[in-house]
Order: structure tokens, then sequence, then C-alpha cells
């Protein structure tokens, strides 16, 4: 090895260990397969490059042996893929493809793309190539990528489904039930629900318009020719328009939901106007009305929730209605009308002056609406307002038992002019007119008919003590005066305790009290008339005879008014009874139960006081008249016409002349129904010598003090005197 040829040798085989070396370390330069992730190639021995179509958190080559290739969504945000509007991406591992959305088919090119340039998409009509999935109660209707099941004209979606959807499923449209109000006996109404039940058979969608019609005219004539209506009862009254009101707008709202889209106008024989419109929902406004009345709502406050269909807009207007709404209550906001007039308001009685207008729409949930509806109203007469009087927007309110009345909350007047009243409300209902006439309490009205009636209470019992305990003035004319006096302190305390009708319905309480009222004061008018048959018999007759006998007296007295009261309440028991005050209803002529009976006795007590003045004139011219007999008798007939005037100037002007409105008339009759006690207790007590004698003697009993011996032998003498005299005992000490 040592010979001239091992130099080189082993030049070369250090040579081969280092080109070992390099190659070594050229392998260990490439090794990446070792931690480079999946999806990705080697670069270096420290770095890895991903694959197209994925990336790592930090890019396309990363060194972190942690990181990973994840792949790319090119479809997703922000993409630079373009497939087209009509066209979905659809994402695959490490690339993506383009095919056309549902509801579209390619034209021309391949299904599967990957650029808008390579295909292009068109809409696909299900409806015509019969891919769709409509049930057979609907139709197809092809749209820009899809398609809808929309229900046939006349036909609406079963509960539970929807229209225009794909799985719309409907049924026909079927007309509503709708039967008699319970508890309401009328053959003219079982009559009209008799012929809504044979509409009910025979309807079709069809002739939807022409149901309507049919609808709107057997209305009509229901109302024209009332019959038997006219006998019910306000309460049963109010229950039918509610029933007949709530009826009409749901039976409407159905039928007009099968006719073709756009407006309908219907106008009857009797002036009734039916307006509505039919259109798919949308944004804006619409008006409808008629000659009655318009109305301005947005559409979005037509459209039912939940429902696709078309939206339903309707007014009905009828001056017919007003037969059962009249008379009818009317909710106040009392403190409100407190601050305006300043003094309490008990109620309203209100006037009907426009027809009565029904809205009815789609949607059903009316009681409170995202906008406000608008209203323009036409008067069909323009009343002058007097003092107190007020047109407000009202509508007719359900209390939820079937019965209504008028109330406003929620409505308020905008503006009036040419003829006609405009109107906003936050709710839909019945809507009408009205004049209200506000029953303003006057505190100092109140006040003096209190205090006169106690004052009249006092004195009146003050008279029933002196006719019962003075001994002296004992007889006929006194117990005429004594039983007057109880007709008029009874009436008087029931008139005091419960004339006003504080709930404003007429109730079993209300009716009581009117006929105790009835009775009590007929029966004193009764009482005043034995007081002129007393002076008959005294004057005409000549002094002769002592007049009717005590049981007569209380069988005419109590017994006729007795007999009028019962023939009244037998022949219309509720014409006792009014919405304000417990008393006789107006309505009917009712009033005349009493009115006629007390005119009568007044002109019969007024044609005795002539003829008793006319035989006092001939008593006086005579040659020798009995002028202490005379002098007595025109004594009695002065106070007897002095209480005819008391008692009967006070119901002139409360029956005849009393007007509402007047403020002079209402303090005159209340001044006067206050003091009839007092100026009675005047006439028969003070002015009476020996009434006189006994409150004296009374006094002084009362003081401990006793009457001279002189005093009682005077009133002794005089007593046994006046027992003596011809004339009666009562007809003496004047």
């Amino acid at each position: 090895m040592g010979g001239p040829h091992g130099g080189p040798f082993l030049l070369f085989l250090v040579l081969c260990f280092l080109l070992t070396l390099l190659e070594v370390g050229s392998q260990n330069s490439k090794a990446c397969a070792l931690w480079c992730p999946p999806n990705s190639s080697c670069v270096n021995g420290t770095a890895c490059r991903c694959a197209p179509g994925f990336i790592s958190f930090s890019g396309e080559i990363f060194t972190d042996p942690l990181e990973s290739c994840d792949d790319i969504n090119e479809c997703g945000p922000p993409s630079p893929v373009d497939c087209g509007s009509s066209a979905d991406c659809q994402n695959t591992e490490g690339g993506y493809y383009c095919t056309c959305s549902p509801g579209y088919e390619p034209v021309s090119g391949p299904a599967v793309f990957q650029n808008e340039s390579e295909s292009t998409c068109r809409d696909k009509d299900e409806c015509s190539s019969g891919e769709h999935r409509c049930h057979n109660s609907t139709v197809c209707v092809n749209t820009v990528g899809s398609y809808t099941c929309h229900c046939h004209q006349g036909w609406v979606p079963k509960p539970g489904f929807q229209d225009k959807q794909k799985n719309t499923i409907c049924e026909e449209i079927s007309f509503p039930a709708w039967t008699a109000p319970p508890g309401i006996k009328s053959q003219r109404l079982s009559a009209f629900f008799e012929r809504v039940q044979k509409m009910s058979r025979d309807f079709k969608p069809a002739t939807a318009k022409k149901s309507m019609q049919d609808l709107v005219g057997s209305v009509d004539d229901l109302l024209k020719n009332s019959g038997d209506l006219e006998s019910l009862g306000q309460s049963s009254k109010h229950v039918t328009a509610t029933h007949l009101l709530s009826g009409l707008e749901e039976t409407l709202r159905t039928l007009a939901k099968a006719i073709p889209k756009g407006s309908f106008t219907y106008r009857s024989d009797d002036g009734t106007e039916l307006s509505l419109v039919v259109q798919e929902q949308g944004k804006g406004n619409v008006t409808v009305g008629q000659s009655h009345a318009r109305m301005l709502l947005d559409w979005a406050v037509a459209a039912a929730a939940g429902e696709s269909g078309p939206s339903v807009v309707g007014i009905l207007s009828s001056q017919n209605m007003k037969k059962l709404l009249a008379n009818a209550s009317l909710k106040l906001d009392l403190e409100k009308l407190k601050e305006t007039y300043e003094s309490p308001v008990r109620g309203a009685k209100v006037t009907l002056l426009s027809a009565v207008s029904s809205v009815f729409l789609s949607n059903t949930n009316t009681e409170k609406l995202d906008s406000n509806v608008s209203f323009a109203f036409t008067l069909h007469e323009q009343p002058e307002l007097k003092p107190r009087q007020e047109l407000i927007c009202a509508f007719w309110k359900n209390d939820g038992n079937g019965n209504g009345s008028w109330a406003t909350s929620g409505c308020w007047k905008m503006g009036s002019g040419n003829g006609s009243i405009t109107c906003q409300c936050s709710h839909l209902s019945s809507f009408a007119i009205l004049m209200a006439h506000y029953d303003v309490e006057d505190p100092k009205l109140a006040l003096i008919t209190k205090v006169g009636l106690a004052l009249s209470l006092a004195c009146l019992l003050l008279c029933i003590l002196t006719f019962l305990l003075v001994r002296p003035i004992q007889g006929s004319r006194t117990t005429v005066h004594l039983h007057l006096c109880i007709c008029l302190f009874v009436g008087s305390a029931i008139f005091l305790a419960g004339i006003e009708n504080e709930g404003g319905e007429v109730g079993t309480r209300c009716r009581l009290v009117a006929v105790l009222l009835h009775y009590c004061f007929l029966a004193a008018f009764c009482w005043m008339s034995l007081e002129g048959v007393e002076l008959y018999f005294l004057v005409v007759r000549v002094f002769q005879g002592q007049g009717l006998r005590k049981l007569w007296l209380c069988l005419i007295g109590y017994g006729v008014p007795l007999i009028i009261v019962g023939i009244s309440a037998g022949a219309y028991s509720k014409g006792y009874g009014r919405e304000k005050f417990c008393w006789l209803n107006f309505e009917g002529g009712f009033l005349w139960s009493f009115v006629g009976p007390v005119t009568f006795i007044v002109m019969g007590n007024a044609i005795i006081f002539v003829i008793t003045v006319w035989k006092l004139t001939q008593k006086f011219s005579e040659i020798n008249p009995d002028i202490k007999k005379l002098k007595k008798v025109r004594v009695l007939t002065i106070t007897a016409i002095a209480q005819l005037f008391v008692l009967g100037c006070t119901w002139v002007f409360g029956l005849l002349l009393f007007d509402p409105e007047s403020w002079v008339l209402s303090y005159v009759f209340s001044i006067l129904n206050c003091l009839q006690g007092f100026f009675l207790f005047v006439l028969y007590c003070l002015l009476n010598k020996k009434v006189r004698e006994e409150y004296r003697k009374w006094a002084c009993m009362v003081a401990g003090n006793r009457y001279s011996e002189f005093a009682t032998t005077t009133s002794a003498s005089g007593s046994s005197h006046n027992q003596t005299q011809a004339l009666r005992p009562s007809e003496s000490g004047m």
C-alpha cells in the first residue's frame, strides 16, 4: 500500500466519501414527508406548500409543523367565482363547480361549469312542464325561479294553510252560519233568518255579488217593515241591532272573498249602500265609500295577519238601522266633560244625524290599529246646536253580553263643513254622527232641591201631626187635608231618595219608584178634588148635609189612583222608568196616564170654585144674609183656591211648560215643588186661629208654664161654642 499507486487510490476513497456525505446532506434537506400535512407538498427541509384549492393559516407556504392545509370555499364571500345570477356555486374538496339554480335550466353549455361564460341558465316553467306539486284544489302559477299554488276563484285556504304556497290546500267558500239572537222573540226576525238560511243553502261562489245584494235587501225589508220588532223593549232592540251589525260584517267579509278583484258598489231601493274593494295586499292608502260615508285607510291595516291572499275593505251604510238604535245610551268621558262644563255631567240624550256605517276588513283584529282611519260622514240634517249640545263621532260598542251602546273612546272629530263631519278612529266598528245633549248638573239647583224638599217634608210632617193631634179642628175637611199631606209627604220622600236612575238601565227598582210616585201624586190630586167636592156640598147644596162620609173619602182618595195606576201598569209596564229618572216614560203618550187625570181634576175643581164664588155672590146679595157663615165659607173657598194654585201651578210648570233647556223654568219648578209643604203648612196651620192657640199651648207646656185661667176659659168656651155651630168644626177658626 505504500507503493507508488497507493496515493491516488487513497485520494479516490476520500472523494467517494465526500460525495456520499454530500448526497446524504442533500437527502436530509428534502426529507419533509414526516411533518408536511395532507394536501401539501415539500418545498425544502423547512417549508411546505398547500395544494391548489387549499390554504394554511400562514398562506400557501408555511414552515410551522403545527399548521394544516384547509379547503378554500371558493363559493363563499369574498369569492372571485362568477357563476351568474341564475346559477349556484357548489364547493368541493379542493375545488368548485356551478349549476343552474332550482327553478332554472341550462339553455346552452354543460349542466356543470365553472364560469358564467361556459353556460346560460333560464327560468324553468314548472307549471307547464308538470313538475309542480300543487294540490288539485289550487292552480299553479309560475314565478321567476319557482312557482306558487293559488286558490281558485271562490275558494279559500283550509285552516292551517296559507294561500300562494307550494303546499296550499283550498276549500270552497261557504255562506257563514248566522242564526237569530237567543232570547229575542219576534216573528219578523225569525222570518228574516229563515231567508238567510235559504241563501246559505243556495249559495254558490260564482253568485257572491247577487247574494250580497239579496242580503242587503233582506235587512232593508226587516228594518223598514219592522212589525213586532217595534214592540220589543229597548234592551231587546239593542241586542238585535248588535247581532245584525256583527253578523253583517262577518257575512259580507266572507262573501267579498268570492268576488273578482276590484271594486264593487251597490245601492238598494231604500238607500242602503255597500261599497268594497278587493285587491292584492300592497302599500299605500285606499279610499272606499259612497254618498253616506267615505273611509281612508292604509292597505297594511286591511290585511289579516298571516294571510297572503287578496285583502277586503268594505263599508255598509244603512239609514234604517236607526230604528233599532234609537234612545241607546252613550258612554261618556265624565271627567273630561266635567272639566269642559265645570259641573258634573249625569248623562246625555243622543240623536242620530247620519246613517249607521259598518266597516269590515280582512283583518278581524281591529280593536287597536297600527295607523288611524279617517272618515267623512254625510249629515242628512244640519242641526242648530244649542247650549250643552255637541256633535260627536261615536261607534257602537258590544258589551260582550250581546248588548251594546254608543261610545266615543278612540274616536275624535277633526272638523266639519259642507254638510259632513270628518272623524279619525284608532279602531273599527259601526260608526255614526250623534248630537249629544248633555245633562249637566247644576250644583245650585241640586242644593235648592234637596234643601227645599227637606223643608217641605218637615212642614208636611208638622201638618200631619197637627191634623192628628189638634182636636178642635177635627172634621171631614181636616181628614181631606190630612190624607193630602200624607200623600205629598210619601211622594216627596220617594222623590228625594230615588228619583235619579244612576245606573242608566231601567230595572225593577226604578220601575217601582216610578209606580209609587205615579200613585202618590195622583192620590194627592184626588184628595185635592175631594176638597172641591166638600165645598160643593157646603155651598151649592146650601149648607145642607155634612158631605161624604170618611169611608167614601178614603175609597175615592186612594181607590181611584190605584185603579188608574193598575190599568196603566197592566197595559204598558215598560212605560214606568226612564234612562235618567225613575218617572213616567214620554214615549207612546204614556205620560197622559198622569196628565189626563190631573187635568180633569184641576178643571173640575176650577169649575166648582167658579160656581162657589157665584153662589157666594148671590148669598151676599140676599136681604138677610148670614154674614158670619158666608165669611167663613169665603175663607174656606179662598184657601182651597190657593191650594189648587200651589199644586196646580207646580205641575203645570213641570209637565206642560217645563223646557229642559230653560234654566229659569227649571228653577221655578224646583222652588214651587219644594215649597208645597211650606205653603200648605201656612194655609192650614199658621192661618188657623185654633191651631195657633194649640201651638201656643204646646209651647207653654214645653216651657213649663201654664195657661192663665182666663186663656183656658176663653179657649174652652170658644171650643164649646164652635162645636154647636151649623158649620162643621173644621170650617171655623180661620
